[in-house]
């Protein structure tokens, strides 16, 4: 599944987030976490998987 890097990433700033202090910081985590998880959600849009045809 192609999608990995896209989920790997939203794990990653998750857990950034879990333990990150700078307001600025937070801010642009959250920036990042938004931006990728509308990438992914494009990419789903683009690449339906074979189970979601049955």
């Amino acid at each position: 599944m192609a999608d990995f890097i896209f989920r790997a990433n939203i794990a990653h700033y998750k857990e950034l987030l879990a333990t990150e202090t700078d307001a600025r910081k937070i801010e642009m985590l959250h920036k990042l976490l938004a931006e990728e998880e509308a990438k992914l959600a494009e990419w789903r849009k683009q690449h339906p998987s074979p189970k979601a045809a049955e």
